[in-house]
């Protein structure tokens, strides 16, 4: 390292037990789960929010902005599935969230608002973190970005981008996921400096209530810009604009299914496992059942079949059918597809197959997009008032334009997950380098193993995940 200017001297190095970058839900529930833990331990969580177990998906203020998922499926500890509807139950008898009445179901299947989701994620770790200071242990949130990450044999050395720099035995990155907004394309294109944030409900405000708004992007966080829009008040026409144009299928509550993935070992291959869930639909069908029933029991499944899946066969689901699944299994609430199906009545909403060039420069106020629709060779240049990016996410850390991918990409510390798909890591989260070796003392959880896992994003694998890690990580100590 070279010498400070100035003559000023190089700044302590600051020690801990373990450091977590990143302080969204994955974070959380790692530190949650290591202050559950016998024994006393020191934990850092560097997250330049101001708040811990938001990240960008829970930071939504808006009570429109709910879970995509009903409260029975989104407990945060993995050994009691009840317990976020025991706590929802508790916050409305408090007289919290008093609009929980105009759902009209039981607790359990309420979706809750995800800024509420949140709340109840930090108040899980407050109370683990309060019984582990009677232990000794200690959690620490630093408000600042990590830039840059060095392993050796007896830890790593994180330093942020205020300078600081702090030594553990071992760090994660629970860096969360990354918005496709945030990547080396879509800031060179331009998007991000014209376009609208999905859920920032002030900055639509300030839209004329009549404007014209374009939608680049048509899943679930398409569904939030819709959110957005209503409660700000807009009544124009909206043009969303997507490369296959697929909607996400709304989220019902069907009955059991029997669990016929486990009743078929035979079934290994993403071709196997389509034709037999098509078969089931229609046998569900057939006896008047909801097609969500048969596909709602291969979520326990997914994380097996993609892993014995052969490089080919992920490569062709990748392709091919992966648009599909993400409409079909990332299903909207209620409530946002209660919005898009009177949007689409009244004539305001439309949805097309395109996928989208570039932006067009102009003098006026106008928002020009040029656009490549399905099945055509030739691009087409809309106008439109207002922009807004609901491009989703974008796993590959070679896209991502920050210091920190860039600086262990770089340096050889990971190295891409599958198809691109996150990072690399062995079946514990150890980290593998560009030489395919793992790590000792660096690990990664949630949405960076996607390539590993595929469906890495969920709130119940990403509890499944800091559980198993949290016990790793305690074992190195």
């Amino acid at each position: 390292m070279s010498e400070p200017q100035g003559g000023q001297a190089t700044p302590a190095i600051r020690e801990a037990d373990v450091l977590i970058v990143g302080g969204g839900l994955s974070g959380t529930l790692l530190a949650m789960q290591l202050l559950r833990l016998p024994g006393a331990r020191h934990i850092v969580v560097f997250e330049p929010r101001a708040e811990l177990g938001r990240g960008e998906a829970y930071s939504a203020t808006q009570l429109g902005h709910t879970l995509n998922g009903n409260a029975a499926r989104m407990s945060v500890d993995p050994d009691d599935a009840d317990d976020l509807t025991r706590w929802l139950q508790a916050h409305i008898d408090a007289g919290g969230w008093p609009e929980a009445a105009e759902q009209d179901v039981t607790v359990a299947h309420l979706f809750p608002p995800r800024g509420l989701f949140g709340v109840y994620a930090q108040q899980r770790l407050s109370e683990a973190l309060a019984l582990a200071q009677a232990r000794g242990s200690g959690l620490r949130h630093v408000r600042d970005e990590a830039v840059d990450l060095q392993t050796d044999a007896q830890g790593v050395t994180l330093t942020l981008r205020g300078g600081e720099r702090w030594r553990g035995a071992a760090a994660v990155l629970a860096t969360g996921m990354f918005a496709a907004a945030h990547t080396a394309q879509r800031q060179s294109s331009g998007l991000n400096a014209v376009a609208l944030g999905p859920w920032n409900v002030e900055q639509m405000r300030r839209l004329d209530k009549r404007a014209s708004v374009l939608i680049i992007g048509s899943g679930l966080t398409m569904i939030d810009a819709l959110v957005s829009l209503d409660q700000a008040g807009h009544r124009g026409p909206i043009e969303v604009f997507s490369r296959h144009g697929l909607l996400p299928q709304v989220r019902r509550q069907p009955p059991a299914w029997e669990d016929f993935l486990s009743l078929a070992p035979e079934i290994r291959s993403p071709l196997q496992l389509l034709r037999e869930l098509r078969r089931q639909c229609h046998l569900a069908a057939q006896a008047g059942i909801d097609w969500q029933a048969p596909l709602d029991t291969v979520r326990v499944h997914i994380a097996r079949l993609w892993s014995q899946a052969s490089d080919g066969q992920r490569r062709q689901f990748v392709r091919h059918a992966r648009p599909w699944w993400e409409s079909h299994h990332h299903r909207s609430p209620p409530q946002g597809n209660a919005l898009l199906e009177r949007l689409l009545s009244e004539g305001r909403l439309s949805i097309h197959a395109a996928s989208l060039q570039g932006l067009e420069t102009s003098d006026d106020c106008k928002q020009r997009i040029r656009l490549r629709y399905r099945g055509q060779t030739q691009t087409t240049v809309v106008e439109g008032d207002a922009l807004i990016n609901s491009t989703g996410i974008e796993y590959d850390w070679r896209r991502v334009d920050k210091p920190l991918p860039r600086q262990l990409l770089s340096d050889g510390l990971i190295a891409p997950g599958n198809l691109g798909l996150g990072i690399a890591a062995d079946g514990g989260g150890a980290v593998l380098d560009a030489a395919a070796l793992a790590a000792r003392r660096l690990f990664a959880m949630g949405p960076p193993l996607r390539g590993m896992w595929w469906e890495s994003t969920a709130v119940t694998d990403v509890a499944l995940q800091a559980k198993a890690l949290a016990a790793r990580l305690a074992a190195l100590e």
